[in-house]
């Protein structure tokens, strides 16, 4: 802080000399021609003391972004030469503009980055690809100020030596331009003089230059990667939108594709809705409903009865979890897909060139599909690690799972993410001794410390071991009992059980479709390499879904798909930027846990100037009457004001409750207007009204209310 204040206090005196001695008067076209004469003398007989002196006041001009850099570079080009003031002036301005970009990052980007974070993200993100594009052509083109350029580039993420190089080469063409017009000064009156209709053109032109580079650029490089295809490519294509895998993702970009009457066709290898309809978000939630009821029931005194029981067998419960996911098929079949337009099979896919799709049924026979785009929507399945042994005591993962018909006495989960935390809590419900691994210091570790705790408290409530700090070592089958070997703390932990859980995260689905021989590239997280539009390095080819990422939820998969969708079918013409500004989630454990945007430890971690204001939902009166008065509201905002940078909610119904925050995110509402809404009572949905509550008495004008107080006494008297 003091030497930011060392600095403010150098420039202050130097703009303070600048206009007391009216040193302005000495940098227009007028001042110099009156001393052309003796300035050129005095360079004829001192050319190198000349020359750094010039050199000298051409940076500092440049560096404090004073005015009369153009009439400066007129003088270079009249007193040195065309040759001599071009190396003199196109050094010492990119040196200058160095240094004044260098004085804003130093002084302001701090500042303006933590205000305007949200809005400036899109800009960063461009600037960081393509920031030297953006400068050269902003170089290139005398309409945009010099000294606007040094500053506000001086905010961004780009680099030191980027900007100098990119800036030393963007201007010298414009440098050239008014380096010539300085060895002709005689003839000149005024800047406009230089400043024509037809070199005006000409700049625009120079700027306009580098963002038509970059698309031939794209043009070329396109080009290139369909090179070894191009005599594959058909002359006409049997439809528009080829979609592998039919789960979120691919079903929403084949369900648009209809809408907008393209001919798509949709293939997927095993059931129609992916996992979410077979193996993760349906049967899971039928699931902890059941196992919720239970606990209930085992709560049954805190709601004033005696006791109640339930005759039940695990057999029909996972019988009633498939018939729930036997209810939700038809919204996902093929008969509806079809009705809609969509050609369905039911076969896999393997991608042969970028315009053509190999589909081979079940009986094994194939058919060639060409198409103009095709849509990769292939998902993930449960990631195994390597543990040595685990193969040989034929584990459960979340796709599995579902086909128990009975209920194990003794279950060990790995894991302590969501899918882990739901399944461990579901089954210690039904009367398994189950014992969470997590080799990480605490459960759900995207969460804040405080969130992580009271789900662990409430799984320990039902009965779980939960084990944090436990990394699996082995699976060992002694005397015909299967046995879990972990590390903690340096010592070995043995854990006996009778089924293992392995829920340790998921892997995208990227092997046997053809992604291999096309080239097309993947991260060090093994999700498809995509771009901002969701292309791949076939700009035909698009990725959406887990096996993009990068997340992996049901509805940023449905949300990704449109943008595959429209992009893939009206790129030419409009492409849109995948929007991940703005994205929910939630763990349905109970307590539920939900989060929008940046969490308390997010917020310290990237250092961004926030505030954090908590609601205990134990003060609301319809968890109260429910039995649920537990958890919080947790809503983080700028500082000093009521923007929303991100909310915490844990407690009953919380992924329902979250859906207020994330609309007040995504269209810019501030807890005011949220304290100014009238939410219905008696609802869970008031705890988002109290938290604005508790936000705006920590913001009351305290100097005010002491007057109004005044006031009404004054009133009374």
């Amino acid at each position: 802080m003091k030497s930011k204040i060392a600095l403010l206090v150098v420039i202050a005196a130097i703009v303070g000399a600048f206009f007391y001695f009216d040193l302005g008067s000495y940098l227009t076209l007028e001042s110099f021609k009156s001393r052309q004469a003796t300035l050129s003398a005095y360079v004829a007989e001192h050319p190198w003391q000349s020359g750094l002196l010039f050199f000298a006041v051409y940076v500092a001009v440049a560096a404090t972004s004073f005015p009369g850099a153009a009439i400066l570079t007129l003088i270079g080009g009249a007193v040195f030469g065309f040759w001599t003031g071009l190396i003199l002036v196109s050094f010492a301005s990119s040196v200058g503009a160095t240094l004044a970009f260098l004085s804003a990052r130093f002084l302001l980007r701090d500042f303006v980055q933590s205000k305007f974070r949200d809005r400036l993200k899109p800009i960063n993100e461009g600037v960081e690809k393509d920031g030297a594009f953006y400068l050269f052509a902003l170089r290139l083109v005398p309409l945009f100020p010099f000294f606007v350029v040094n500053l506000l580039m001086g905010l961004t993420p780009i680099k030191t030596l980027p900007f100098y190089w990119v800036s030393q080469i963007g201007m010298l063409a414009g440098t050239a331009v008014y380096v010539n017009a300085g060895t002709q000064l005689a003839q000149l009156d005024s800047l406009k003089g230089i400043l024509s209709p037809a070199i005006l053109g000409s700049f625009v032109l120079l700027g306009i230059f580098p963002i038509l580079a970059k698309k031939v650029l794209d043009w070329l490089k396109g080009r290139k990667v369909y090179a070894q295809w191009a005599h594959l490519k058909p002359k006409s294509f049997d439809r528009n939108l080829v979609v592998i895998g039919a789960g979120s993702a691919g079903l929403v970009t084949a369900y648009i594709a209809a809408a907008v009457k393209a001919k798509v066709t949709l293939i997927e290898k095993h059931k129609m809705g992916g996992d979410c309809l077979n193996t993760g978000c349906v049967p899971s939630k039928a699931l902890i409903k059941s196992a919720k009821l239970l606990s209930h029931m085992k709560r049954s005194q805190e709601f004033g009865l005696a006791s109640a029981k339930a005759e039940w067998n695990f057999a029909d419960v996972m019988q009633r979890v498939q018939r729930v996911v036997s209810e939700i098929e038809p919204h996902d079949s093929v008969e509806r897909y079809s009705e809609l337009g969509v050609e369905c099979l039911t076969g896999t896919a393997k991608i042969v060139s970028p315009w053509s799709v190999e589909f081979t049924a079940p009986g094994g026979a194939k058919q060639t599909l060409t198409t103009r785009n095709i849509v990769i929507a292939s998902g993930a399945r449960p990631f195994v690690p390597p543990i040595p042994g685990l193969e040989a005591v034929d584990y459960l993962t979340s796709d599995t799972i579902w086909n128990l018909r009975e209920l194990p006495k003794r279950l060990v989960v790995l894991g302590g993410g969501p899918i882990g935390s739901e399944l461990t809590q579901c089954f210690a419900r039904f009367g398994s001794q189950v014992s969470q691994v997590e080799m990480l210091p605490r459960i759900l570790i995207r969460e804040d410390p405080e969130v992580s705790e009271i789900v662990t408290q409430s799984l320990q409530k039902d009965g779980v071991a939960v084990l944090t700090g436990h990394k699996a070592k082995q699976v060992r089958v002694e005397n015909g009992e299967k046995v879990l070997v972990c590390e903690h703390a340096g010592a070995e932990v043995r854990l006996p059980f009778d089924q293992i859980l392995v829920a340790v995260g998921r892997t995208a689905n990227v092997t046997g479709f053809g992604l291999e021989e096309l080239g097309i590239p993947t991260r060090p997280n093994k999700t498809i390499e995509t771009n901002d539009y969701l292309q791949t390095i076939f700009p035909n080819i698009y990725a959406c879904g887990d096996v993009a990422g990068p997340y992996q939820f049901t509805h940023t998969a449905s949300h990704q798909a449109w943008y595959a969708a429209v992009n893939a079918l009206f790129g030419r013409f409009k492409k849109f930027r995948a929007d991940y500004r703005v994205i929910p989630w939630a763990t349905f454990t109970d307590p539920e846990v939900a989060r929008v945007g940046l969490s308390e430890t997010e917020a310290r971690e990237k250092k961004i100037a926030h505030e954090v204001t908590v609601y205990g939902i134990d003060d609301l009166d319809r968890a109260i009457a429910d039995g649920e008065a537990h958890g919080f509201v947790k809503v983080i905002t700028a500082a000093g004001k009521d923007t929303i940078l991100g909310a915490t909610i844990v407690g009953e119904h919380a992924g329902d409750i979250l859906v207020e925050y994330v609309t007040a995110m995504k269209y810019g509402i501030g807890l005011n207007k949220i304290l100014g809404t009238i939410h219905t009572y008696p609802t869970m949905g008031e705890a988002n009204k109290y938290a604005a509550g508790v936000w705006k008495r920590n913001h009351q004008p305290a100097r005010l209310l002491e007057w109004v107080k005044k006031f009404h006494a004054w009133e009374r008297s």
